[in-house]
Formats: structure tokens, sequence, C-alpha cells
């Protein structure tokens, strides 16, 4: 156990507990003594944070809140003042003997950043704390009660001798994660749906984007291939029940992932005679290609909408699912009307 600027934390690095002790002052010497011997919590949180390094460069930044991601920054400043502190050739010596009259400020500032790489390390990727997204480990990424979806972009790789399609992870609050790899059941269905969509787009003038979606977490494992890091969706470990895939007007499906994850969004069948196929505006064009993609495609349904709590209605279709699917937006249980 070790104490600094008042603050008392357990070194166990796979649990960050700050209680608050009586306050005594502390130097800038004593924290350097304590960094010399190796202990300093500093360098701890420091290493940790480095863990997280692959991961942040790889898009998922963003899903840290800026509160933390601004304490960290100002945690690596630290790290190169003290450095400075340590080397007795620096030329900034007037700027350190300042930074020293105020040392116990110094040190709780330490505390404070590295307190926000402790819950950084909680908060990236909605895992648990502390587990960061290592290789050849698998984790679980997103909601438990929530909705993601993987969007295949065509281009498929050689997974483990398995051909598997590779694409973007939407999360629930809409934030994408690229360089994904969909592996283990479902992938090859996914591949060939996606060319039928493109081929549809082709045949149809349409902009049509298949997605599966998926419900609750999702293991992942985070791998490195020929230099570039994959994100690996381990679909076997999936219940097949909530697996569904969709089709949609490509700009519309981050919206779609958004809206199924929002409270008060329902899903609607569109009667043959509805006034919405008639409409001008985009949303009637979509509706009708949907359509449309249903009679080409041989798809299961093609004539549903998603009516979210604000926003404009969004038609789609689904392209597979298995019987007695768990999402509840693949067999609509009402019809809509516009009127309404």
């Amino acid at each position: 156990m070790q104490q600094v600027g008042g603050l008392e934390w357990s070194l166990n690095i796979n649990s960050f507990s700050p209680t608050y002790q009586a306050s005594y002052p502390v130097n800038l010497d004593t924290i350097i003594e304590i960094k010399e011997k190796g202990n300093n919590l500093f360098n701890r949180f420091i290493e940790k944070f480095k863990e997280y390094s692959g991961i942040i460069k790889n898009s998922l930044w963003g899903l840290v809140p800026y509160p933390i991601r601004d304490l960290s920054k100002r945690a690596l400043e630290i790290e190169r003042i003290l450095k400075m502190v340590e080397d007795s050739n620096n030329p900034n010596k007037s700027y350190i003997d300042r930074i020293k009259g105020n040392a116990r400020i110094i040190g709780i500032y330490l505390l404070v950043a590295s307190a926000g790489i402790a819950a950084l390390a909680g908060i990236i990727l909605g895992l648990h704390p502390i587990h960061s997204l290592s290789s050849n480990h698998v984790q679980y990424l997103g909601s438990q009660n929530g909705y993601e979806a993987f969007v295949p972009n065509g281009q498929t790789i050689n997974y483990h001798g398995h051909t598997d399609p590779t694409g973007t992870l939407i999360l629930p609050n809409g934030t994408t994660i690229n360089h994904v790899i969909w592996n283990g059941q479902y992938a090859n269905t996914i591949i060939q749906n996606h060319e039928q969509i493109v081929n549809l787009n082709n045949q149809l003038n349409g902009d049509m984007q298949d997605f599966y979606v998926i419900k609750g977490q999702i293991p992942i494992e985070q791998v490195t291939i020929n230099g570039q890091t994959y994100y690996v969706i381990e679909a076997s470990s999936i219940n097949p029940a909530n697996i569904a895939g969709f089709y949609t007007y490509q700009g519309w499906v981050p919206n779609f992932v958004v809206a199924i994850n929002t409270p008060g969004t329902y899903a609607a069948v569109l009667p043959g005679n509805s006034p919405v196929y008639q409409w001008t505006n985009t949303t009637g064009i979509v509706a009708d290609k949907v359509l449309q993609y249903k009679v080409y495609g041989g798809y299961p349904s093609g004539g549903d909408i998603l009516v979210p709590t604000t926003g404009n209605i969004i038609p789609y279709g689904v392209t597979s699912s298995p019987l007695g699917s768990a999402i509840p937006f693949v067999v609509p249980s009402q019809v809509y009307n516009p009127s309404s």
C-alpha cells in the first residue's frame, strides 16, 4: 500500500480503489524517490494506458468521454516533467525550482490524472474494468440489452483457413469500428447475401446495404494479420436467435441501429396500398426500392418500416433470420398508417 498526497491506493493492478486519508505535505523529491524505486503508481497507470494504445489508434478513442481523454493527456505531460526533473543537466532549472515549490499540487495532480487512466481502462470498449482487448483473447463488446450491427464491405479475408467477410461494426450509439471480421456461423450466408444486394443495386439502380443485427454483447477477439489489426466477431458463440439480416438505404444503416436502441421505436408493416409508396421524397423512393428488392431477391420481407420516436421512418427489408428470432424487428406486429 502506498500513500501519496493524502490519497491511499491499492496497488492491485486489477482493482483501483482510492480512499481518502488524512492529508499531509509532500514534496517533489518524495515523488521522484517513489518513482526511482519502481513503486510509483503513475508508472503503473502509464503502462496500463500504453496497453490500450493499439486500440485507441484503431478508431475506438471516440468511445472514451472527453474528461478522461483530457486527464490521460495531462498524465503523459506529467511523466515528461518528472523525466525533466531527473535530468541534472536540464537547462530549465529555474522552471524546475518553481515546480518544486508547488510539489504537493503536482502530487495530487498526478493522482487525479492516474485516476483518469484507471477509469479509462474500465470504459474503453464497454468491457469489464482493466480488461484490454488483447490479442488471442475473446472479450465482449456492446450492450447486454442492446443491438449492434455488422455491415459487410464486400471484401473477404482468409482467417484460420476460412473465407470470412470483413466490414464495419456499428455500436448501439452509432459509433463505428472498422476492420472487423465476421467469423463462424452465417459467414457464407453474409457473403452471398451481400453479393446479391450488390447485383440488385446494379440491376435496379439502387443504393441498398445489407447489415446483420446482433442482440446483446458480441464476442470479439483482436488479431493482427499481415500487420493490420482486425477485430474478429466470433459468431459461433452467439445464439442464432440473436442474429438477423436486414437491408435498407445505405446511408440510413447507422440511423437504423441507433433507432432500434432507442426506447419507443417500433416496427410496422406497410400494406401494399400504402400511400407511402407514392411519396416523392427519399422515404417514398426507398420504400418502393425495398419492395422491389424483396421481389427480385426473393427475400422474406421487404415492406416494413422502422418508426423511431423522432425523425423520419426508415423502410427496410429482411434478408435472412432464424425461425423464432429474438429480434422483434424481424416480424412487425402492427400495420403502419401514415395518418396516425
